[in-house]
């Protein structure tokens, strides 16, 4: 079932009307970028823009999340539509007339647009409301950039919503979130079935050895080479023992030892992630580095520990909810810049936590600039990253569209 062109347009043609607002919004967030699961300042930003329309607005305690409910004209199931809210530690490095006030903050990975656009979709969606069968559950979630701020809102009971006053219940059936990417063409949507983006897991890695003097290491046991082997090691245990088409990361970011130039240490600590695509190859691989480092300790009669930290699962796109979304999109934007991405991508997303519990699907939306290549484009991530702003009209439009449709008969 496709969209009416007329509504297709129609959707088109009032997100434009509030992308204005949209912009304001963003720029607002952007200027006073928060971190983690408290952000006072942007849920009172999101409040104000909220205020007037017909939603039923939870403010969550845990966190500071907010679970928006627009309920619809007629009984039918619920859609919920997510969009993060916290920034990046560091500091921004940027032209923009409303760069970051917050120094060491700023949000380089678009989660302003995010929730921007997601304040235009409920103002849409608000407009609509007599049309709309069922509900539409706005997520707005802090805690994206490793906080876990979307298991905190799903633990509170996000998705334990109340019966209608009419007596009817109105599950929640599907979930669609959309990321903004600079190294996409701008306006563009793309997404894929199954994995779309990794786990994300942390390994720290203790090697312990005896103290002594930088000039007698006979009579030492040196942890740092020690270390050092087992860096080299684990790139070794990737690339010949993980599959090539399940693929993982194993990045060491920092080792830590010592105190100073002629004392060898005690220790030497590694610490680094570990991403994969399957959950498969996320525990084959942590078996490999624990084999590997206590493996390599040993050879050198030396002591290990090795401890993981869990971090977001693997985020996997229903196969029917990813076909919706790009059907739908398609309708939106174009069908040339509906795309499906050919491999997943190796960032990680807490959204996984809510697509283990719901169908449904994480989307990219492309935001290039105009003075810049996809290609070549600062990424998300980046101090210098910059956005499309006009960009956001698709993406209204889109988390609109989506709704619509769901409710009007789900993807299965």
């Amino acid at each position: 079932m496709e969209l009416d062109p007329a509504l297709t347009g129609s959707l088109r043609e009032e997100a434009r009307e509030v992308l204005d607002e949209t912009i304001t919004l963003r720029r607002a967030l952007h200027r006073w970028p928060e971190l983690g699961n408290d952000l006072p300042v942007t849920r009172e930003h999101v409040l104000a823009a909220l205020e007037g329309l017909p939603l039923t607005v939870t403010q969550h305690s845990t966190t500071s999340g907010l679970a928006a409910v627009l309920d619809g004209g007629r009984p039918g199931p619920t859609v919920l539509l997510r969009g993060d809210m916290d920034a990046l530690p560091l500091h921004e490095d940027t032209d923009l007339d409303f760069t970051s006030a917050i120094d060491g903050a700023m949000h380089a990975c678009g989660h302003d647009t995010h929730t921007a656009m997601l304040v235009g979709a409920a103002k849409v969606l608000s407009a609509r409301r007599a049309e709309i069968p069922g509900r539409v559950l706005f997520m707005f979630q802090p805690g994206e950039e490793g906080f876990g701020g979307a298991e905190f809102m799903l633990n509170e009971g996000l998705l334990d919503l109340p019966t209608r006053a009419d007596g009817s219940e109105s599950p929640v059936t599907g979930a669609y979130a959309l990321h903004m990417t600079a190294n996409l063409p701008s306006g563009w949507i793309a997404t894929r079935k199954g994995s779309i983006m990794a786990s994300s897991d942390q390994m720290l890695i203790t090697v312990t050895g005896r103290g002594g003097h930088a000039s007698q290491p006979h009579s030492a046991l040196d942890p740092i080479p020690i270390a050092c082997e087992i860096v080299q090691a684990l790139q070794t245990m990737v690339t010949r023992t993980i599959d090539v088409f399940d693929p993982t990361v194993v990045t060491v970011g920092r080792i830590t030892a010592g105190t100073t130039n002629n004392v060898i240490p005690e220790t030497a600590v590694i610490e680094g992630t570990i991403r994969a695509i399957s959950e498969r190859t996320r525990t084959k691989v942590r078996d490999g580095i624990r084999r590997v480092a206590e493996g390599v300790s040993a050879a050198h009669d030396a002591q290990v520990s090795i401890q993981f930290h869990d971090g977001y699962p693997v985020t996997v796109n229903h196969p029917g909810s990813a076909e919706f979304a790009l059907d739908v999109a398609g309708e939106i934007v174009g069908r040339h810049a509906a795309v499906t991405l050919p491999n997943p991508v190796m960032g990680a997303e807490d959204f996984s936590y809510v697509l283990q519990r719901i169908p449904g699907a994480m989307m990219f939306l492309g935001g290039t600039p105009d003075d810049k290549n996809p290609a070549t484009a600062a990424p998300n991530h980046s101090n210098r990253v910059r956005f499309d702003e006009g960009a956001m009209q698709n993406g209204i439009a889109v988390y609109s569209a989506m709704a619509l449709r769901h409710l009007a008969g789900a993807p299965t």
